[in-house]
């Protein structure tokens, strides 16, 4: 294993010192690397924007026909775009840039928009959705630790509910909880039965009501750490 800078891990990957490697999409894109994204990891979101001071009369991407942009990003921001621009390459501090008069606009990244905000800056608009991906050469070359990962990924995204009912309820709980088939155990209390299922991470609060009202009770819910299939 080797630790080494995001930016360097498409080169590595594509140039097979390494097999495999964790960066960002916006990194891989904009190094143009020869590698696939095999697997996106679901954690390190943020977009690139497209941002002007707040005084700026740009509204649109339109808008920026034309004017000075800098960014760490040159080769994105030229193919995303769709207007032509003059490109201020910096290595840092971007969103400093327009007030000190090196560029009217900013192309960068962005998490929560609170860096954009203290430097005077809105956003215009979000060229690239970006997220930590697992890269390869080819997705044979990663296919064991992929599996590894994908297991966790979908594990943070899913929970195990477990509850009891009356065995009348059931078929009002199986209505529920479509289209995942929950997995059913009698209970030593006569006409009640133990309902297991997994669910989406998303779809816990809506469902806890609805299944009370359908006669759910003890209604337990578990973190997954590993999904194999």
């Amino acid at each position: 294993m080797l630790l080494v800078r995001a930016s360097d891990v498409p080169e590595y990957v594509q140039d097979g010192v390494v097999d495999c490697g964790i960066t960002g999409i916006d990194l891989v894109r904009e190094r143009n690397a020869d590698v696939r994204e095999v697997l996106p990891l679901g954690f390190g979101s943020c977009r690139l924007e497209a941002a002007v001071p707040e005084e700026s009369p740009v509204r649109g991407l339109a808008d920026l026909a034309g004017v000075s942009v800098a960014t760490v990003y040159p080769h994105l921001t030229a193919q995303l775009l769709p207007v032509d621009v003059t490109l201020v390459d910096v290595s840092g501090s971007v969103e400093i840039t327009p007030r000190l008069g090196l560029a009217d606009a900013i192309v960068d990244l962005v998490s929560s928009g609170n860096t954009l905000r203290t430097n005077g800056l809105r956003s215009v608009a979000v060229l690239l959705e970006s997220e930590a991906v697992l890269v390869a050469r080819d997705e044979e070359s990663a296919a064991p630790l992929a599996g590894m990962l994908r297991a966790v990924v979908e594990a943070r995204q899913h929970r195990y509910l477990m509850l009891n009912a009356p065995e009348s309820a059931l078929a009002a709980i199986s209505q529920i909880l479509r289209p995942r088939v929950p997995s059913v155990l009698p209970l030593a209390a006569d006409g009640m039965v133990a309902v297991h299922a997994l669910v989406p991470a998303a779809d816990v609060w809506r469902l806890l009501p609805e299944l009370e009202a359908a006669g759910g009770s003890s209604i337990l819910i578990v973190p997954v750490e590993r999904m194999a299939a």
